[in-house]
């Protein structure tokens, strides 16, 4: 069984991925971005691990003996579905491994941003709380959470956990469906423009969709309260990155910190990268999900996945 791993360092090269070698002939690659690297170096693979490396026709054309992908992830957007299903490939993906750090980071983003946690730190490295008399310093307001409005756009698991820890600091949870399907019935769901209207924080945990592209718009942003902030760890997609700038420029909500943006890294001519005030605007590279413990187990469930599949079973397969 020849086993090509396309994007290693995808998981960190502080995370082991010896084991993988437990379940046949292993090929690493560092990363691999381009279609012709791809279309290479899955050509006489059996199995192929992947996260970004797009994974469709004009990449697997070539690739006769391919029977699994597995992804480093739980997003599987980089894979042709119905082209693999066609060929008979079955698509796996990694599942709830991050819950816990995304969670995390939204309220880590969440409380810098509505406590101007950069302001103060700055503050008192400069060496103004020093040279002031009083023992204090607060000329910036801040709020508590305790009896504002929590606003979620997808209540999956990471959906649900954020609605948890909101909860217990005192929110109140609301909760909006992009599919009108969701089974949740511990929150409060509403419309759009409930969700928009009454959230104080509102939170992005959808999967990018044609639905959920674009969702928060000039339109959506102006409908917002203008105390409001915005959480967005889903997709970069689900942002119009051009509006949300326009809407912090012209102060039309109070704050957005951004785990994700619409092209990674992050571009130059992408206008959030003017956007230079640390107290209205936080932009992580991309590492919500990458605590050491939730990598690791990623690359865990990544290998039972493929030990599954060589049992004839289906495990966390996308495309059954």
């Amino acid at each position: 069984m020849k086993i090509v791993i396309l994007e290693r360092n995808s998981v960190g090269t502080d995370v082991s991925v010896d084991r993988i070698g437990e379940y046949g002939d292993v090929t690493i690659y560092d990363n691999t971005v381009t279609i012709e690297e791809v279309r290479e170096r899955v050509k006489d693979a059996d199995i192929v691990i992947a996260n970004k490396s797009p994974l469709r026709e004009e990449t697997l054309k070539d690739a006769s003996k391919i029977k699994l992908i597995c992804e480093f992830a739980t997003g599987y957007d980089n894979c042709d579905l119905a082209y693999c299903t066609a060929r008979g490939i079955k698509v796996a993906n990694v599942r709830d491994y991050c819950t816990a750090m995304v969670a995390q980071h939204t309220f880590t983003l969440a409380l810098a941003l509505s406590q101007k946690l950069f302001h103060y730190d700055s503050y008192v490295k400069s060496g103004q709380y020093s040279a002031q008399e009083r023992f204090s310093n607060f000329d910036l307001p801040f709020y508590e959470l305790e009896g504002k409005t929590w606003g979620i756009v997808g209540m999956g698991n990471i959906g649900r956990r954020v609605a948890g820890i909101a909860e217990a600091l005192g929110c109140r949870v609301v909760f909006y469906s992009i599919t009108g399907k969701s089974s949740c019935r511990e929150y409060r769901r509403v419309d759009k423009e409930t969700l928009l209207a009454e959230s104080d924080f509102l939170s992005l945990h959808c999967p990018l969709s044609e639905l959920s592209r674009n969702f928060i718009d000039r339109d959506t942003l102006g409908k917002m309260k203008k105390t409001a902030v915005l959480i967005n760890v889903a997709r970069g997609q689900v942002v119009n990155n051009a509006d949300l700038y326009q809407a912090l420029v012209e102060e039309e909500i109070a704050a957005a910190g951004l785990d994700v943006v619409e092209k990674e890294p992050l571009e130059e001519g992408n206008p959030l990268s003017r956007f230079q005030d640390s107290n209205r605007l936080i932009i992580t590279p991309h590492l919500a999900w990458a605590s050491v413990e939730a990598r690791k187990r990623c690359v865990e469930e990544a290998c039972l996945n493929i030990a599954a599949f060589l049992r004839g079973e289906d495990r966390n397969m996308v495309n059954n």
